[in-house]
């Protein structure tokens, strides 16, 4: 937690680990989960480390540990449609917004955000006219901190990846009972050639991302995946 201790030589003592997962799929959920750590209290927790380096079976096995760790966490998710309606960057915000809103709900109150990323797309957008989307009430109005990789570096970063892949992944599984033949209990959503094989064959589904390129082109759309390998199950 060495970067994290800056923090409390600014007078930070809450501080909030931010991360995403399932930006790049091409089904399914963006979901954002964030972990908020005493700096005043915290020990470092073994074996955490950004979820897309551990195994299933570890993620699953940090995933309660992390959250009686944690002062608080929680996850946060958007769906498939409010990707096609708002755009991957809106979606996030909402999704961290509503992970935000639980952590407020606890009677938390990070004072510091430290954000995955070089972008920080958590903070509510600037609201320039009477016609914009009114700023959420949970929104975050912590400063937000990013950090490029913050999720190999930073432990609350690595544990807030880790309880947003366990969730998430569970979801997937949940709608892979739907919908079997997409495979998403295997790739959770990312854009394998099984899983396209199967969208040009039998065509997306409720849960898929219908303004993006989901066979690379041969459909239509506004949005290009990300297909970060590091991201897929």
């Amino acid at each position: 937690m060495r970067h994290e201790r800056t923090f409390k030589a600014q007078g930070v003592r809450l501080l909030a680990g931010v991360d995403e997962v399932g930006r790049g799929a091409l089904a399914g959920p963006v979901s954002v989960g964030i972990a908020v750590v005493d700096l005043e209290r915290q020990k470092p927790l073994a074996g955490v480390r950004d979820s897309k380096l551990l195994s299933p079976a570890e993620r699953e096995r940090l995933e309660p540990l992390v959250r009686r760790w944690s002062v608080a966490s929680a996850v946060g998710h958007a769906t498939a449609a409010e990707i096609d309606s708002l755009g991957i960057i809106a979606a996030l915000r909402l999704a961290g917004t509503r992970a935000w809103g639980a952590i407020l709900g606890a009677g938390i109150i990070p004072e510091a955000v430290l954000l995955d990323g070089s972008h920080n797309w958590l903070s509510p957008a600037e609201q320039l006219s009477l016609f914009d989307q009114p700023v959420v009430e949970a929104a975050c109005e912590a400063p937000v901190h990013t950090k490029v990789k913050a999720d190999m570096q930073c432990l609350s970063v690595a544990a807030a990846s880790v309880i947003a892949k366990v969730e998430r992944d569970r979801m997937m599984r949940e709608l892979h009972l739907e919908y079997p033949d997409y495979g998403w209990d295997i790739n959770k959503g990312y854009a394998t050639a099984a899983h396209r094989d199967v969208l040009r064959a039998a065509g997306p589904t409720p849960y898929h991302r219908v303004s993006w390129r989901l066979l690379g082109g041969e459909l239509q759309g506004t949005e290009s995946p990300d297909e970060d390998a590091r991201d897929e199950a």
